[in-house]
């Protein structure tokens, strides 16, 4: 006797609804004649909205970003004419709150009931602010290859004028290279539980010690700062804006040139750590009309933001003073 073939499952309406509910969708229809909108209790959530039984999509396109608006309506509007399933992702504005929703649905009038169209919105709030992550590492890591890929080629020339022979060279250079490399790990961040708080110091100290040795005399790098203990978090931000400021320095500053020399120190604050960067001996130097460029911005954000102090530039005829005045509390974190 033939098996039996096993019989399709029947879904109820109460088995959709909790699969519905399971996976955080809300239902939406759309009367395509007379602009009447309606949603579940759980669109209307979403929406930060009361519910009520009709709300025009003119009204509630009232809630989407402005920076969004007109492509949301044109992409509504346009959905009969699309062949197939598609795709919109927007903003709304809750209170203060931004919001991603993704919207679902068929069109060329697939699946259209009494002139009404069916479709889902999506929370994806999550899924955009990681991909703006993603977006954000990329681009820094793409400016901190470039911007170690100008110092290797800084310390390659620097090496090649002041070794005797091709050995001596190549010794000099990975000794560089591998000091510029320790530097840069500190950088990096590293999983929860990996490592204490570092001396402030010590870290500064660490950052800076591959530029020491690329001048006329040794030492031309000198760090004088109170003894602090930094937190792994703000020990990154801190690590970045060193980077970055050493960077320029070497590019553009005072040790971009064999006689130029850096004092890093700071000031006793009860609320702040005030710290003094000075360059001398370098070349001239003149206030740039704005600070630009994906490296000003991530030095900007990570003073402001992750260190909650402020960065002060001195363009004085005898070289760059920078001024960073940190939280203390922000410091320890």
């Amino acid at each position: 006797m033939p098996s039996e073939m096993p019989q399709a499952h029947v879904w109820a309406p109460e088995h959709l609804q909790l699969a519905v509910t399971a996976a955080g969708v809300a239902l939406w229809a759309w009367n395509v004649d007379d602009d009447g909108f309606t949603m579940d209790e759980r669109g209307f959530a979403l929406w930060g909205l009361p519910w009520r039984d009709k709300v025009t999509f003119e009204e509630l396109s009232a809630n989407i970003h402005p920076a969004d608006r007109d492509r949301v309506r044109a992409a509504f509007a346009a959905t009969r004419a699309v062949l197939g399933s598609y795709e919109t992702d927007f903003r709304i504005l809750v209170g203060e709150e931004v919001r991603w929703v993704a919207a679902r649905g068929k069109g060329e009038d697939v699946g259209m009931v009494g002139r009404t169209m069916f479709g889902i919105f999506l929370d994806v709030t999550a899924r955009k602010h990681a991909e703006e992550g993603n977006e954000l590492l990329a681009g820094e890591m793409s400016h901190r290859v470039k911007n170690l890929l100008s110092i290797a080629s800084g310390l390659t020339a620097i090496t090649s004028r002041s070794s005797d022979s091709t050995q001596e060279m190549a010794r000099e250079l990975i000794e560089r290279l591998s000091a510029l490399g320790r530097a840069h790990d500190l950088v990096r961040p590293l999983p929860n539980g990996q490592g204490g708080d570092a001396l402030l110091g010590d870290l500064l100290s660490v950052l800076l010690a591959p530029y020491d040795d690329l001048g006329a005399f040794s030492g031309r790098v000198r760090v004088a700062v109170e003894r602090l203990g930094v937190g792994a978090g703000a020990a990154t931000s801190l690590a970045m804006v060193i980077h970055e400021l050493a960077t320029n320095s070497m590019k553009y500053g005072a040790l971009s040139v064999p006689t130029g020399t850096l004092d890093v120190s700071s000031v006793a604050d009860p609320e702040q750590v005030v710290l003094s960067w000075v360059e001398r001996g370098g070349p001239s130097v003149e206030a740039p009309e704005k600070l630009a460029g994906f490296g000003s911005d991530l030095v900007q954000r990570s003073v402001r933001g992750q260190l909650g102090g402020q960065i002060e530039h001195d363009w004085s005829c005898d070289g760059l003073i920078v001024t960073l005045r940190l939280s203390r509390a922000r410091i320890a974190m």
